[in-house]
């Protein structure tokens, strides 16, 4: 006749106490790198973002600071045509040469005052980066089934020139509502990079 044997009353408890144990210092530990790699991701794009616009501004100096046939600067960056600030006069305040987009999203008195839209945010976004995540300012992409990484809003007079500047916000990090996420409208909210077209700072604000 076979003996049987099992766990003890004892051996049981030992048990659910050690993975209580494991549970309570590994869960935490597991979110906390859940926290790091949404940083990370903001920090990467905001260093990424900032090389590309210095590249422009640096291949725009090394061609002599090239201008179309109305006075505005631009450089032709990677087959694209990046039409750059083009302050009327020099201003302490509003630098040359920085990237605003495309002729498609940007005005002349956007370029002549160093000020941003929401569409010639993700213009420049979608231009002035290699293959990047997917970006939108329109608050109906902000739900989960867009698949938009990145959401891009204006910040208003918050500028070097008290201009108006650009806001990228890590999409996973805002607030969530029924379906998506809730429209960001204060640096407060979620991560996020800016970037300022009058001297091309770019400042990260990490929320989460």
């Amino acid at each position: 006749m076979n003996k049987q044997s099992g766990f003890t009353l004892i051996e049981l408890v030992i048990v659910v106490v050690i993975l209580g144990f494991l549970a309570v210092t590994a869960i935490p530990k597991f979110l906390d790198l859940t926290d790091q790699a949404k940083e990370a991701n903001i920090e990467g794009m905001a260093g990424g973002f900032a090389t590309a616009a210095s590249l422009a501004r640096a291949q725009w100096e090394a061609e002599a600071r090239p201008k179309d046939g109305t006075d505005r600067n631009f450089v032709n960056y990677d087959g694209t045509d990046i039409y750059l600030s083009s302050p009327a006069t020099k201003s302490a305040t509003l630098s040359p040469g920085y990237p605003m987009g495309t002729l498609s999203a940007i005005t002349t008195a956007e370029l002549l005052a160093g000020t941003m839209t929401a569409t010639s945010c993700v213009n420049v976004w979608q231009n002035i980066l290699s293959q990047p995540p997917k970006v939108s300012s329109t608050e109906a992409d902000l739900t989960n089934s867009s698949n938009i990484q990145y959401y891009s809003i204006v910040m208003t007079g918050d500028g070097n020139n008290s201009n108006d500047i650009c806001a990228y916000f890590l999409v996973e990090t805002l607030d969530k509502t029924t379906g998506g996420f809730l429209k960001p409208t204060a640096l407060s909210t979620g991560n996020n990079f800016t970037y300022d077209p009058a001297n091309s700072r770019v400042a990260i604000t990490i929320n989460n």
